[in-house]
């Protein structure tokens, strides 16, 4: 795992992200060189640091953009606009719940992402799906050299992480080689559906998911017979419970193994380490809807696999990283272990031999996610050569 800041784990997972995503090296050391006193800084003072910096690269870009859109230059504009975005989101992350200017600066990051992809002419379209009173919001990335109704892979968020996160750091362009589509979602808890619509989470995962599926199943250029679950993150339990109660997914994929969340929670909160985010407790609040930690524990405590996953019946891959520093090995096997009615069931583990070996690979996303793609391709119907 790259290491800018040796002291503050949350911004190298942030920077290492942002790599990941697309940023440029030379951007990165611009932005964090004058943050090395910051990283040591209490909270709060350390990410108002940190978004400045960040922010005002990002406002450089889209001047810079600005002008190659007056002389024409669209392609790479919008490679700039992308870029820009990246550097948006990640000062946004940051970001305390509530704190002022956080949603502008998302809504912000939503419109400059949208015109990168638009003046770059990506092949990614956003739609939405009507869930509740409001929608959930994805990004469509269609299969290449497909004729006719293609197989699609529907990918979920982790705790903090988004649509476009996901959609950047690229496993949906490889699917689309590999002859399968991509809905990429914001689903309750994530992205849009929390900071715009107040969508909390919810532990029965299969309650969006199949809503999810009913929609895809409208559309006549997806095989409604090969549609596929992938989960991040957290989404290594949102994806496994929802293939389980959800039958019309023909596979699933973890990628990072959460099979008993609750008993991290209980860890972290007797320890207080490790945060994957910065002002943990009250994020993870917001992202429950819960009313204060006892509230949250409660809700916590649904939010496991144990019981739930001999109810698959359909392959599944389970993948984790050797040296995750969120979520320990072990749970890797405990689910795995308990997928006993899946017709072809897997569990890769990603060593420093390939990389990706910290929490879903975000150090190195590269060769875990074409292991995912390849397997997705083969178990829907794509391809894997050219």
């Amino acid at each position: 795992m790259f290491k800018y800041f040796p002291t503050n784990y949350v911004w190298n997972l942030s920077v290492d992200l942002a790599i990941e995503m697309g940023a440029r090296i030379g951007e990165i050391e611009e932005m964090c060189a004058p943050l090395q006193e910051a990283a040591r800084q209490p909270d709060a003072a350390g990410t108002r640091a940190f978004r400045e910096t960040w922010a005002r690269m990002a406002d450089k870009l889209c001047g810079l953009a600005d002008e190659d859109e007056t002389r024409g230059r669209l392609i790479s504009a919008g490679d700039k606009y992308s870029r820009a975005a990246i550097y948006y989101l990640t000062a946004e992350r940051l970001q305390a719940h509530g704190a002022e200017g956080r949603e502008a600066l998302y809504r912000r990051f939503l419109d400059v992402f949208a015109r990168g992809v638009e003046l770059a002419g990506e092949n990614c379209e956003r739609v939405e799906i009507p869930y509740g009173d409001a929608h959930i919001s994805c990004l469509y990335v269609r299969a290449e050299g497909v004729r006719g109704p293609a197989p699609i892979l529907v990918q979920v968020n982790g705790l903090d992480s988004t649509k476009e996160m996901k959609y950047r750091v690229g496993l949906p362009a490889w699917l689309a080689k590999r002859g399968v589509s991509s809905l990429v979602i914001d689903q309750p808890g994530t992205g849009e559906a929390l900071r715009l619509h107040g969508m909390t989470a919810v532990y029965d995962s299969e309650r969006w998911a199949g809503k999810v599926v009913d929609w895809l199943e409208t559309r006549l250029d997806v095989d409604a017979k090969r549609i596929g679950l992938e989960g991040v993150s957290l989404g290594g339990y949102y994806c496994p419970r929802a293939v389980a109660f959800e039958p019309r997914f023909a596979c699933g994929v973890a990628w990072g193994a959460n099979h008993d969340w609750r008993d991290v929670q209980r860890k972290r909160l007797a320890r207080e380490g490790s945060l994957p985010v910065p002002h943990y407790w009250e994020h993870v609040r917001w992202v429950w809807g819960a009313k204060d930690m006892d509230d949250f524990l409660r809700i916590a405590e649904n939010v496991h696999l144990d019981g739930i996953l001999d109810r698959v019946k359909v392959p599944f891959l389970v993948t984790h990283g050797e040296k995750d520093s969120q979520i320990p090995l072990h749970w890797s096997q405990r689910t795995y272990d308990q997928l006993v009615n899946s017709p072809r069931r897997e569990l890769k583990v990603f060593t420093t031999r390939e990389g990706g070996v910290q929490h879903s690979s975000f150090d190195n996303s590269a060769n875990a996610g074409a292991y995912i793609a390849d397997w997705v391709a083969e178990t829907l119907g794509g391809r894997t050569s050219v």
